[in-house]
């Protein structure tokens, strides 16, 4: 997914300050290996899900496709931001597939949340590039809202996957341990937009990189512990 990025977008990269020093622009990777290795990832992930069972390797080309779209998206529409959530909500769904060769509800709760959850950091993510964009042409929502509006909406998007992820504690039954990652999460989420409220970008890096870097380590231990103490009390 990284490969095919950082590919389609190597020449918006090299006009971008921000992103001139990546490996490609910057010439410390040719594009010929870039394309090698992409080759190789997706060999590797189409024999891995035919490995797995039939509804991951008939899945697998969609997958591939979203990663694809989603680079091109900027160029096109604004909703780049919820095709990247997309393309990351997808793992837990299809790690749900991968081990029972269902689809079933908790999976989708969880890759909603997911989905979510990166669409609105990443718009956060878009601020610092609102300036080039709109020079370039391209489209995200910061170029579309603004900075306030994308603030408001980036904040939504923090509530409903609050939401999803209580959803998802109430059809798995799961108890105390994934109760508390969820507040401790939510509170993360509430003092990254706090740190953003101004619009001042100035601490986007603790908002965007260290909280939602804190949250994801807590949503893991949450469930690991949900997961050990269960299997102790069993």
């Amino acid at each position: 997914a990284m490969g095919l990025n950082r590919l389609i977008d190597a020449e918006i990269d090299a006009k971008n300050p921000r992103t001139a020093t990546r490996a490609i622009p910057a010439g410390l990777l040719g594009k010929g290996t870039v394309v090698i290795f992409i080759i190789i990832s997706v060999i590797l992930l189409l024999y891995a899900a035919a490995r797995l069972n039939p509804l991951c390797l008939k899945l697998a080309p969609l997958a591939l496709f979203f990663l694809i779209l989603y680079s091109y998206c900027k160029r096109f529409t604004s909703m780049a931001h919820v095709v990247l959530g997309l393309c990351l909500g997808a793992a837990p769904v299809g790690a749900w597939i991968a081990v029972r060769g269902t689809v079933e509800l908790p999976s989708v709760l969880l890759g909603l949340a997911v989905l979510f959850w990166v669409a609105g950091f990443d718009i956060l993510y878009a601020l610092q590039d609102l300036d080039f964009d709109r020079a370039a042409g391209l489209h995200s929502i910061p170029v579309k809202l603004g900075v306030n509006g994308s603030l408001w909406l980036a904040r939504g998007l923090s509530l409903a996957m609050i939401v999803l992820l209580v959803w998802l504690n109430l059809s798995l039954n799961l108890g105390g341990f994934f109760l508390a990652g969820i507040m401790i999460s939510a509170a993360l989420l509430f003092y990254e937009h706090w740190l953003l409220r101004d619009g001042d970008l100035a601490k986007l890096d603790i908002a965007f990189f260290t909280m939602n870097g804190y949250i994801s380590i807590i949503i893991f231990a949450a469930t690991l512990l949900e997961i050990l103490t269960s299997r102790g009390a069993a």
